[in-house]
């Protein structure tokens, strides 16, 4: 069986001695992630749309006035990260939603946001790339959101759905870990999870009862307090480096504390691929295809792909793995982090396809006979 570290219950306990199961609806992605949004208690909405995640919004601009809460359709993705780094200062649930060349217009104020410790999410669903691309599916922003396009020694949470429960669950645990570490958080899908439909229940927010003690660094009027102000200029001798490490130090409380990955048949796989998000479901198929030949392989898949979950693939090699393969819709742009995880103990392959360009099981597992010929010549 995998090991699925899961962020949220599909299951409800009713006080009673037995388990009830959510009821399922059908939903799209972008319209499942809407909802959670709502669920996860997000109090402002700013958002401009680009395809393949305007639903999102079209979604939103009705939900969120209903439940009396703010929807503001921006002039432009500059406005909506402002704006979320506005209502984030002062402790308020904000998010924004956008697409690859959106979101690379956001990532001074994400370096921003990262240095001032405001919390804020961003749903980031992939089209092709670069420049302004094509509307196809595309992983082509892996870069983008975990190493970002900001200045500084910043790092950001991302999360990597590969199904629409999935999309479900890691809202809400966006909006947790962004005010549980006051930090950017990003959801990575891409355009095929946006637009896809599936059964998937909606659950209640797990984690509405967390105390965040907001009230110690929200800018929310200085009445009986002391004046407090969230900045990112630090002119003081020092300052800055000490607030570097400062914000090291967090990210590495949170990669030991909230790495969440997938072990699917890796205990005796000769060949490991490694996947996330969307080709992640076509590479598990590729694998159950071949296990059927008789082929031993198995897969890898990080949830956060920021932190990495480094040490959990190294050790998910066992002895008898003698590659491991990386899938992408891209160039390769994951493969540094598989190379210094796997740190030399067995060989690194790539296949993947770039420009909105979608791998399917067919040829994945095309790619795991010939991986596995090779082994035994």
């Amino acid at each position: 069986m995998p090991k699925v570290v899961r962020t949220s219950p599909f299951v409800k306990f009713t006080g009673k001695k037995s388990m009830k199961v959510e009821e399922k609806i059908l939903l799209k992605g972008n319209i499942a992630i809407a909802k959670a949004a709502v669920e996860a208690g997000c109090n402002c909405y700013f958002g401009y749309p680009i395809t393949p995640q305007s639903e999102i919004g079209e979604y939103l601009s009705k939900a969120m006035i209903e439940a009396n809460r703010v929807f503001i359709p921006v002039e432009s993705e500059l406005a909506a990260i402002n704006m979320v780094i506005g209502a984030g200062s002062t402790g308020t649930k904000a998010m924004t939603s956008s697409s690859s060349c959106g979101i690379a217009l956001m990532q001074e104020a994400i370096s921003a946001m990262s240095c001032q410790q405001i919390p804020g999410v961003i749903i980031s669903v992939m089209r092709g790339g670069p420049g302004l691309g094509n509307i196809a599916p595309s992983q082509g922003d892996y870069n983008q959101a975990c190493y970002g396009g900001g200045n500084g020694d910043y790092k950001v949470i991302v999360l990597s759905p590969s199904t629409i429960q999935e999309s479900i669950d890691l809202t809400y645990l966006s909006f947790h870990l962004a005010f549980k570490y006051r930090c950017p958080v990003i959801l990575l899908a891409d355009g095929i999870l946006g637009q896809m439909m599936e059964p998937c229940s909606i659950g209640e927010y797990p984690y509405k009862n967390y105390d965040y003690d907001i009230e110690k660094w929200a800018l929310d009027g200085a009445k009986n307090r002391e004046p407090r102000n969230l900045v990112s200029l630090h002119m003081n001798l020092g300052e800055l480096e000490k607030l570097n490490y400062e914000l090291n130090n967090k990210f590495l409380k949170i990669k030991k504390n909230e790495t969440r990955f997938e072990k699917y048949l890796t205990e005796d796989a000769n060949v490991i691929i490694t996947a996330f998000g969307t080709v992640a479901r076509v590479a598990k198929t590729a694998v159950k295809q071949a296990r059927e030949m008789g082929i031993k392989v198995g897969l890898f898949r990080p949830i956060t792909l920021s932190p990495f979950p480094s040490d959990e693939l190294y050790n998910s090699l066992n002895p008898s793995t003698k590659v491991v393969l990386d899938v992408e819709m891209n160039l390769g742009q994951m493969l540094k982090d598989i190379r210094s995880s796997v740190f030399g103990k067995c060989d690194v392959k790539f296949m993947g396809k770039p420009g909105g360009g979608v791998i399917n099981n067919d040829e994945i597992l095309e790619k795991i006979i010939e991986l596995n010929k090779n082994l035994e010549s």
